[in-house]
């Protein structure tokens, strides 16, 4: 099997794997949550996206695309910053829910352009040359994606009772 039909299969069974737990366990612990909270949690799985600057740290990553790594590590640090920025604000209300937004937009965006970015230079096919770091898109970026979607639900979803939103 060629290395980006290997690459595509790991992407594509990263999602079921993720969608199957996060069925299960995650979104009904999420739902059940106090709406703050739930996006707390979220706010802190995104917190650790700083870790995405691995993509231009020096004999981490083979030979990647032109233009793929430097966009890819600077918008998980991006995200990441905004969203440590969400959970040190959580006390300040309308801020807290700015910056979840922030770091929602600006990380599913980041998602969808490095998956355009990787699809049109190639990398799929030398997908080899991520190393270590192979188990980010595979792996991690999966759970990233479907809790980037949770949240918007929960940000989109009627609040009943009137829910806190700072604490």
């Amino acid at each position: 099997m060629s290395p980006e039909i290997l690459f595509q299969i790991h992407l594509v069974l990263g999602y079921v794997a993720w969608l199957l737990c996060f069925r299960a366990y995650i979104w009904p612990w999420l739902k059940a949550m106090d709406p703050l909270e739930a996006q707390r949690a979220i706010a802190t799985l995104h917190s650790f996206r700083f870790f995405g600057l691995v993509f231009v740290l020096p004999g981490v990553v083979g030979h990647l695309p032109a233009g793929f790594a430097t966009f890819a590590a600077y918008g998980d640090f991006a995200t990441g910053l905004l969203a440590l920025l969400a959970l040190l604000s959580v006390r300040a209300g309308p801020l807290f829910r700015l910056l979840v937004v922030a770091f929602n937009l600006v990380g599913a965006l980041d998602i969808l352009i490095d998956y355009y970015r990787a699809s049109q230079l190639g990398l799929p096919a030398v997908a080899g040359e991520l190393g270590a770091t192979y188990a980010i898109p595979v792996l991690y970026v999966p759970l990233l994606m479907i809790t980037h979607a949770a949240a918007f639900y929960l940000l989109l979803r009627p609040r009943i009772g009137g829910a806190r939103e700072a604490r």
